[in-house]
């Protein structure tokens, strides 16, 4: 006669829906998929780093514009994708550097640059979140965000 073994079955614990480990990850997974989807804009969960970083896309002209839109406790941010006449789209590509399991600081003198000087870096200084090109001329290093090309 056979006895059968009971195995413990293994529990598998999920994160809840709405958790993001890396957040600034997912706002660049975002832009990047709406991007290459070419839709008009999308729709981030706000947050004060995102704010600066979505500045720091409008002032070197990569973005048209965006938008915070604030339900009670939650903020929402609204990005407006600049395209160019003959229908391409001015961000051929975001890549995040710095990521809570590795993180990337940069020297003064070390500020990485970005296909030979076509595209940007994203630091964030003691002086706030700005473009590679702010930090070498203000002689500020930093934390390494992205890479915006």
């Amino acid at each position: 006669m056979a006895t059968a073994v009971k195995t413990p079955s293994k529990t598998v614990k999920k994160a809840p829906p709405g958790i993001i480990s890396d957040p600034i990850a997912d706002m660049f997974t975002r832009i990047r998929n709406a991007n290459s989807a070419r839709h008009a804009e999308v729709k981030v969960p706000g947050s004060r780093l995102k704010l600066e970083i979505a500045r720091v896309l409008k002032d070197e002209g990569y973005i048209a514009g965006y938008d915070v839109e604030a339900d009670g406790t939650t903020q929402t941010m609204r990005i407006i994708f600049k395209s160019r006449p003959d229908r391409t789209r001015v961000i051929s590509g975001v890549k995040r550097i710095s990521r809570p399991g590795l993180r990337v600081y940069a020297r003064k003198t070390e500020i990485p640059r970005v296909l030979g000087g076509l595209g940007i870096a994203i630091l964030s200084t003691a002086e706030g979140v700005m473009s590679g090109r702010q930090a070498n001329r203000q002689g500020l290093g930093g934390e390494v965000l992205a890479f915006v090309w």
